[in-house]
């Protein structure tokens, strides 16, 4: 099983400047690139210091000059806020910019916040059916003398300028959840990416199912690849992992907030949560969040992730975002890195 990490940059004190935080994004993608992982994940958001994002191929045309070997990827391009030409054209230009190191991820998008302030009426299937449309359009982009007339885009015939780097195309990763995703992603010959978010073991078996059920309806399709993005802490002892199992409550129940769209938004940065509406989201209580997510001393870590490795996963993602100070992560991945990626590590030729 493959490591990746899934990290933006975010905020939650205006007074720490955002030239700061992409130093600190830089940091982590290094320190994960050095310690060999396969991919730093960075996803699309607007308007939000909870997850500040704008356009992920931005941050990764950067990156690719401040690393050498770790891929780069979309984690995920919101389908409906691009036109196929668009977001075509500026995936190629990633690509070829990052030496063929793009990995890009696609999704309908989630925060009805972002609908609401980007596409007016916008619903969730509205944004799968969308996306669906989108996975063959940019293919056939990049092919050339592409022309479309969609349901929701129509242009004549087209070729993406530049073409990407990566023969015949960058991997497509596709976010899914319900079983209709996973049949269209395997369907499509895309990879797969999946979070059960806090919702706990029960739900990543679930989500493998899923999984299996979409190949075994597409036996003439090669196994796509199928990612697992969890947040992942190791901690130092005991008494860490109560504090991060806090800490990632704290996170959890503005996550729920920033879905439930309800709460007033100041200089992006949501209004802070009452005790009643803490309350309101038992699911998100420190025994819950300490039970459902991976966080731990290694041995517990290591533990997790067997489990998931024997379902059949191929790469999992640490989802590093979490309101933590820059340290505390740095801390927590350089434990991860140290204690459980070497029994992890594929074993050298002639070793037994």
């Amino acid at each position: 099983m493959k490591f990746s990490l899934f990290v933006h940059m975010e905020r939650s004190d205006l007074a720490k400047p955002h030239s700061e935080l992409v130093g600190e994004l830089e940091e982590l993608i290094v320190q994960a690139e050095e310690a060999g992982f396969e991919t730093a994940w960075i996803g699309e958001h607007h308007g939000m210091e909870f997850t500040i994002s704008p356009n992920p191929f931005i941050n990764i045309a950067w990156l690719a000059a401040k690393t050498r070997r770790i891929r780069l990827g979309t984690g995920t391009i919101v389908a409906p806020f691009w036109h196929p030409i668009k977001l075509a054209g500026e995936a190629a230009m990633a690509d070829v910019i990052s030496g063929g190191r793009l990995d890009i991820g696609i999704a309908r998008g989630a925060y009805a916040y972002e609908y609401q302030r980007l596409f007016p009426g916008l619903e969730a299937w509205g944004a799968g059916q969308r996306m669906r449309e989108m996975v063959p359009a940019i293919r056939g982009l990049w092919d050339g003398d592409f022309e479309l007339s969609g349901e929701f885009w129509s242009f004549p015939s087209t070729t993406s300028s530049p073409k990407p780097l990566q023969k015949p195309y960058p991997p497509i990763w596709v976010a899914a959840r319900d079983p209709n995703s996973h049949d269209f992603a395997v369907a499509s010959k895309c990879n797969v990416q999946v979070t059960p978010l806090a919702s706990g073991d029960g739900e990543v078996t679930s989500l493998m199912e899923r999984f299996n059920t979409a190949c075994s309806a597409h036996p003439d399709i090669a196994r796509p690849e199928i990612m697992l993005l969890m947040h992942t802490f190791v901690a130092e002892d005991a008494a860490d992992a109560d504090r991060l199992a806090r800490d990632l409550s704290q996170f959890y129940c503005q996550f729920g907030a920033w879905f439930q769209n309800k709460k007033p938004v100041h200089q992006g940065i949501l209004e802070p949560l009452t005790e009643a509406e803490i309350a309101a989201m038992p699911q998100y209580a420190p025994d819950k969040i300490r039970q459902n997510l991976v966080i731990g001393e290694a041995d517990e870590v290591i533990a997790r992730l067997k489990a998931y490795e024997a379902l059949g996963y191929d790469q999992y993602s640490i989802w590093i975002d979490s309101g933590l100070s820059h340290q505390r992560k740095k801390k927590s991945l350089q434990l991860f890195i140290d204690k459980v990626m070497p029994v992890f590590a594929e074993p050298k030729a002639g070793s037994r």
